[in-house]
This record gives C-alpha cells, sequence and structure tokens, in this order.
C-alpha cells in the first residue's frame, strides 16, 4: 500500500517576504513546490527569503531591506513607503486578497506566529486541506477552484 504524501507546504517565517506576501501561497512558490511548468504563470519561484534575491516587488528600490536593516516593511519609518502602497493598489486591481501593508500592520499587532496560523486557515482548501493560491484561487493539490 503507497502511504499518502501530504503536498501541504508548511508556512513558515522563511515564507513570508518583508513585503507582507505570504510566499507559501503565490503561484510562483506553488509551481516550484508542485513542478508545474504549463499554466500561464510560467515561472517558479522558491520564495522572497529563501533566495536571498531580490525580491519581486522592493528589495531592489528599498535600501534598509537591501541591506537587512530591516526584516519587515513595518519596522521603517517611512512605512507604508509609495512603492508598498502601489503593490497594494496593483493587488486590488487585480482581485487577489491581499493587502501587502496590512499584513505587515497584522504581523506587527499579533506577531509572526499568529499571522501564519490565521493564512494557513485562509488559505487551506476546504475539499482537500491543501492550499489555494491567491493568485489563481485553484488549490494546487486537488484543483478544487475558490
Amino acid at each position: 500500500m503507497e502511504a499518502k504524501i501530504n503536498k501541504k507546504p508548511k508556512f513558515d517565517q522563511e515564507l513570508i517576504a518583508p513585503c507582507g506576501m505570504n510566499c507559501g501561497v503565490c503561484v510562483g512558490y506553488l509551481n516550484f513546490i508542485h513542478d508545474v511548468r504549463n499554466d500561464k504563470y510560467k515561472g517558479q519561484c522558491q520564495g522572497c527569503r529563501p533566495r536571498d534575491k531580490h525580491c519581486t516587488f522592493l528589495k531592489q528600490r528599498c535600501d534598509l531591506l537591501k541591506n537587512k536593516k530591516v526584516k519587515f516593511c513595518f519596522e521603517c519609518k517611512n512605512f507604508p513607503c509609495e512603492q508598498l502602497l502601489k503593490l497594494d493598489k496593483r493587488y486590488k486591481k487585480k482581485g487577489w486578497d491581499v493587502s501587502f501593508s496590512g499584513n505587515n500592520k497584522r504581523i506587527k499587532e499579533a506577531g509572526l506566529k499568529k499571522f501564519i496560523e490565521e493564512q494557513e486557515k485562509k488559505f487551506q482548501c476546504p475539499k482537500c486541506g491543501g492550499t489555494i493560491c491567491i493568485h489563481t484561487k485553484i488549490c494546487y493539490d486537488c484543483q478544487t477552484k475558490s
């Protein structure tokens, strides 16, 4: 008898980007862990912190992040900066259910552990327990559309 493999990614602090994005629910990360190469989002990503490169949106524009002087955007005296607000606006316009400045505020208020627990509940597929992608609204385990 074949053992059932739980593909549900473990959300941890390494998957929460400085901007507040939960990389664990990002299409690029989910494509990476599920080795998906044939959908319209062709890119794969290990997550902002694990790959320790410029984050997709902010790090190349922010000296504090680039030089690792802050771990999250909320630690900056200019929070929320213009770049973070542009990112919020872009995601809202596309209908993706995230506010990066809101996520940063929640992390500051409740702590990273609580934030991660809330993310796990929010993006857990009710059908199979897998992870629902924030961008496609599809569970990567059972393909259920939420």
